[in-house]
């Protein structure tokens, strides 16, 4: 079993049921507001109303029940802090943060106002905390207490993915099985980007940066591009978590705080 040297501190000793609990509380209440709103997945970056609707309001609520919830169990600093991978894990995160700047550079953007970048903001914002804070920095500390760090990579980066996976009654039908593929993929280089800087901070950063690019933009430049940045982030992720653990299994690896 695997443990966060940190754990005896924590107000609430981490659970994977504990993890997952607090994991379904906030999609319970992002997609309750969703339905409530009458969402259509397809529409969202539309106008002023479908971001405020379909994009801030839903995120807003997630991050109440969010703050609440981890706060409660205390897990706030292991879940934005970890031990560092080699820096070579930090290069397909930098690619995908470049691929989301060009992807604003030459992106088309003639129907977008200005309530609709300040709002594209603000969810941006949002998506980057509140998803990287459930998916990877709380569920990672869950999964902690049983797992060793490959198990951890799958199974975070596998219900990030899953949490797209309801997309499919919201509008965009038979696409979201696809889309849980490609946000695993995606979801990786998140992970690479919390592993290669030990902050989930450059990697809320970089998951803002690129809804905020997707949705922005009319063209679907990032979007042919996701496929092959989260094939790369697979393999890497792969590569160097095998190494890492037999450093660890020989003893010179650095503990997890």
């Amino acid at each position: 079993m695997h443990t966060n040297s940190a754990s005896t501190a924590l107000r609430v000793r981490p659970r994977i049921w504990l993890g997952l609990t607090a994991f379904v509380a906030y999609l319970a209440v992002f997609y309750g507001i969703w339905i409530v709103n009458g969402i259509d997945y397809a529409r969202i970056g539309e106008s002023e109303e479908t971001l405020l609707k379909w994009y801030v309001a839903p995120l807003a609520g997630g991050f109440v029940v969010l703050l609440a919830i981890v706060s409660t169990f205390g897990w706030w600093r292991p879940s934005l802090r970890t031990r560092r991978l080699p820096r070579a894990a930090a290069v397909v995160p930098v690619i995908m943060a470049a691929v989301a700047i060009l992807n604003l550079v030459f992106g088309e953007f003639s129907r977008v106002t200005v309530t609709m970048w300040i709002l594209l903001v603000i969810g941006s914002v949002l998506v980057g905390f509140n998803e990287e804070v459930i998916a990877r920095g709380q569920l990672m500390v869950a999964l902690r207490s049983r797992f060793g760090e490959m198990g951890i990579w799958f199974l975070s980066t596998f219900l990030f993915s899953l949490l797209h996976l309801p997309n499919l009654f919201f509008g965009i039908g038979s696409l979201a099985f696809l889309q849980v593929v490609i946000q695993f993929g995606l979801g990786s280089v998140y992970y690479l980007a919390f592993r290669s800087t030990g902050s989930l901070v450059p990697a809320m950063m970089l998951h803002g940066l690129w809804d905020f690019s997707t949705f922005s933009s009319s063209l679907p430049y990032a979007g042919l591009v996701a496929p092959f940045l989260g094939i790369a982030g697979v393999a890497v992720a792969v590569t160097l978590l095998v190494k890492e653990r037999r450093r660890d299994e020989r003893g010179t690896g650095e503990p997890i705080r």
